[in-house]
This record gives C-alpha cells, sequence and structure tokens, in this order.
C-alpha cells in the first residue's frame, strides 16, 4: 500500500526481516532505503547478531538518507541485562533536498508498519546517533 504523502510502498521483506529482528534475533541491524523508481522501501543491508554498534553507524552513507533499526543490549545500573529496538531517521546534512523530503515525509508510515519500535532518532551526523546518545536513551 502506498504512503499518501510521498506515494511509497513498503516491501513485505521490510515488515519480515523486523519480526525475525525482533523475535528471533536474527540480526543486529537493519537498513532500509528508499527505492525512487519502483516507489518502494527495501531492505538493503542486515547486521549479523555479532555486529557492533560501530560497525553499524559506519555502514550509514555519508550523503544518502536511510532508515535503520539497531537492537541495543545494555546492562541497566543493576547489572540487569535488557535490549531496546532503536529506529534512526538518518538524514545527514550533505543529502540531497529531494532525498531529505522523501525519506520525512515517508517516515511515520514507514515506522508504523515496524510494529515494536522502541525509541526513536533522528540524526542529521554521526554524532547524534554516538553510543554515548544510544546508551543514555536506552535506560
Amino acid at each position: 500500500m502506498a504512503n499518501a504523502a510521498s506515494g511509497m510502498a513498503v516491501h513485505d521483506e521490510c515488515k519480515l526481516k523486523f519480526l525475525e529482528l525482533k523475535t528471533k534475533r536474527t540480526y543486529r541491524s537493519i537498513v532500509y532505503k528508499i527505492e525512487e523508481k519502483q516507489k518502494q522501501v527495501i531492505v538493503e543491508a542486515t547486521g549479523d547478531p555479532t555486529q557492533t554498534y560501530e560497525s553499524f553507524t559506519d555502514s550509514l552513507p555519508s550523503d544518502e538518507c536511510r532508515y535503520a533499526v539497531f537492537d541495543f543490549d545494555f546492562l541497566t545500573p543493576e547489572g540487569v541485562p535488557k535490549s531496546r529496538i532503536f529506529f534512526i531517521a538518518w538524514s545527514p546534512d550533505t543529502s540531497r533536498v529531494r532525498n531529505k523530503m522523501i525519506y520525512a515525509s515517508s517516515k511515520d508510515r514507514f515506522k508504523r508498519e515496524l510494529d515494536g519500535i522502541q525509541i526513536e532518532l533522528q540524526a542529521t551526523d554521526p554524532s547524534e546517533i554516538g553510543l554515548d546518545v544510544i546508551k543514555s536513551r536506552a535506560s
């Protein structure tokens, strides 16, 4: 089903991979890309369960927008292991205005398709999604 605001559809694989991340922990991360010609959001890459947060952020393009999901494991102050699923709307300052507009207008609809997002971040440069930011938002 296309998004009225931007005309973007969400490929079924997007939801299936997210479900696998959420329930089976098959992936640590998923990076989604909007295919403008096909007018749909697709899975661009997945990170295996051993992927570090740093390698995930390094995989985001420096000049193009993306949506991404990261399953972040951490310990509470009491030492209890927990996990939070982050949704990241990556929109670097260096990306084209059209690219930013398409991602911005499709974000809410796309995010609703991924049932189980716990924390959302919007970022325009790597400092906004640094490990310290993730840790402070997770707890």
